[in-house]
């Protein structure tokens, strides 16, 4: 029967987990070693654990099923915790084996001690420690489930001494793979359809929570006659094929999807928990999430629904009337062409003979290029702005970031368990120069494997996300700009063939190259760092510490292929 640490990894297999991201060493290395003789799983070597929880995460985000990473005792453990935030946070089903120092000499402040159950605790919904045969493999059978049924982080310490034991007999305990389909019950349903039918304007706010629901939303909206917005983590599920688009809200917004969600007597949050409760209205409205621990824990309900946004809807769908009235729907597809008419003249000025150049531009002109299918990793900050804008989704295409944890130098490892979860898929890491830098590391885990991720570095060497909010708060930038970096020579350094670009003219060829190259490929593309965003919505006093400290030009930003959506979307107002 072998050892724990054998038994451990074959149970993975029959979980379907084919790699193991992380360091090896030391209390690890009965892992490591059963890894290598075990058929159809491998060891994926990163330059830093964090970066492996990063990879664990895209992985599972991309197949749905459950990716694992590891750390070894002590540092090992701990260089994972950021990565298993950003996982857990985004319902990532990810497994982190964290191994531990011997069994005998825990609680004795041993070298390398932690306390791994204490420090994960609040990055995973399961964690415990295996001491003894007896527990395998009942805990990891569970510890699985967890991951998978609920969507997140579960960990497992092992002590090194403990992996090598005899190992118990293994079950085939069949796992069920996800979780099943939540309905709401009766009474919450036609209290639903009972405040759709009675409101005069009602507006959709959609979150990640509807993907698979496109249809029966768009259906919603039609008999409704509502506008639809989207927070950033939903953009990708609903905004295409959508004639009732009003842009995205929050931080990151544009358009009139703010507008449309105060002047509304109802507002239904579809499948979200949008974190930034100064941009909901704090009232009329309704909650339909399949999570019950999320429903009016952002903002005052009207009613919460408990159920999945699909079943949801064709739930309530057969008992709300058809409204004639468009008026108000009418009047928030004109005012978000508006809007985007307004800001867009910021990024056509000049742009493709800028210098340096318009980082609105690299995105537009990445979006042109990049696969119908592609998969985009995008750093924390201005590149989220950058994404957000531009990147148009089409129901097949991802968009994956660090969207609830916000972490910095999330886009590359990402990148890497995107790819390695797919190959032959295009995977584009659009990477600010201050998150490269910190995992820079990784450059060589894309080399050693051969992955094709492309890189596309938007280099302004700055913060330029903080220096916005430093801004905002009326205050100097400072330490926020730093020396200009050839990320091109060190990616060549690493054996990445790269590219550095300074001319906007140069932008079209040098991503086609980049796109088009059979291995991986950095882009390094000198970009302008006073080229800012501001929110759609801004209090008076942030705009007056923001004059307070502009001393430079800050563009609203424009919306790539958004302008065209809302002049299309305008055909469908009827004319007087």
């Amino acid at each position: 029967m072998g050892t724990i640490a054998e038994q451990f990894i074959r149970v993975l297999r029959h979980a379907g987990v084919e790699r193991v991201y992380g360091v090896v060493g030391d209390s690890l290395n009965p892992v490591v070693d059963a890894v290598r003789r075990t058929d159809g799983i491998e060891w994926v070597h990163v330059r830093h654990e964090e970066a492996g929880a990063f990879a664990a995460a895209a992985e599972a985000q991309t197949t749905g099923r459950l990716a694992v990473c590891a750390g070894s005792c002590g540092p090992g453990n701990t260089h994972l915790i950021n990565g298993l935030y950003d996982a857990h946070r985004s319902g990532a089903p990810v497994l982190a084996l964290a191994s531990h120092i011997p069994s005998a000499e825990i609680g004795t402040g041993y070298f390398q001690e932690t306390h791994p159950q204490k420090i994960f605790e609040e990055c995973s919904s399961y964690c415990e420690m295996i001491s003894n045969a007896g527990q395998m493999p009942r805990l990891l059978e569970h510890a699985i489930q967890t991951s998978l049924g609920g969507g997140g982080v579960s960990v497992l310490v092992l002590p090194g001494d403990v992996a090598q034991l005899d190992a118990g007999p293994t079950r085939r305990t069949v796992l069920p793979g996800g979780p099943g389909v939540v309905r709401p019950p009766e009474h919450q349903v036609a209290a639903l359809a009972e405040r759709l039918d009675a409101a005069e304007k009602v507006m959709l706010f959609a979150g990640a929570g509807v993907r698979g629901a496109h249809a029966e939303v768009m259906e919603l909206a039609g008999r409704a006659l509502s506008p639809i917005g989207h927070s950033l983590r939903g953009k990708e599920w609903i905004q295409y094929d959508n004639p009732y688009d009003v842009g995205m809200s929050g931080l990151l917004g544009y358009g009139a999807c703010h507008k449309a969600m105060h002047e509304a007597d109802l507002v239904v949050l579809l499948g979200t928990d949008f974190p930034y409760e100064d941009f909901l209205p704090g009232r009329n409205t309704v909650q339909i999430d399949h999570d019950a621990t999320r429903l009016g824990r952002r903002t005052p309900l009207d009613l919460a629904v408990h159920g999945d946004v699909r079943e949801t809807l064709r739930m309530v769908l057969p008992r709300i009337r058809q409204k004639g009235d468009r008026a108000f729907l009418d009047a928030m597809l004109r005012e978000h062409a508006r809007l985007l008419e307004k800001v867009v003249g910021a990024y056509t000025h000049d742009i493709a003979r800028h210098v340096p150049i318009h980082p609105e531009y690299v995105a537009a002109v990445l979006d042109d290029l990049a696969a119908d299918d592609a998969v985009f990793t995008v750093d924390t900050g201005m590149c989220n702005v950058w994404a957000a804008r531009y990147l148009t989704p089409n129901g097949r295409r991802r968009v994956l970031g660090s969207f609830r944890h916000g972490s910095m130098a999330n886009a590359l490892p990402h990148a890497i368990g995107a790819q390695l979860a797919d190959r032959d898929r295009q995977v584009v890491s659009l990477s600010g120069d201050g998150g490269l830098g910190m995992l820079m590391g990784e450059l060589l885990t894309v080399k050693l494997h051969d992955l094709p991720v492309k890189t596309v570095v938007f280099n302004n060497s700055s913060l330029g996300m903080v220096k916005l909010e430093m801004m905002v708060d009326g205050l100097p930038s400072h330490e926020t700009d730093h020396e200009h970096v050839d990320y091109a020579a060190i990616a060549q350094a690493c054996g990445i063939p790269a590219a550095r670009v300074e001319k906007p003219a140069e932008v079209r060829d040098a991503l086609t190259t980049a796109l088009d190259s059979r291995g991986p490929f950095l882009l390094d593309v000198v970009t302008d760092p006073d080229a800012l965003s501001i929110p759609p919505h801004i209090t008076a006093e942030q705009v007056r510490g923001f004059a307070l400290a502009a001393g430079r030009t800050v563009l609203n930003g424009g919306v790539g292929k958004m302008l065209d959506m809302a002049r299309a979307n305008l055909r469908n107002v009827p004319r007087p």
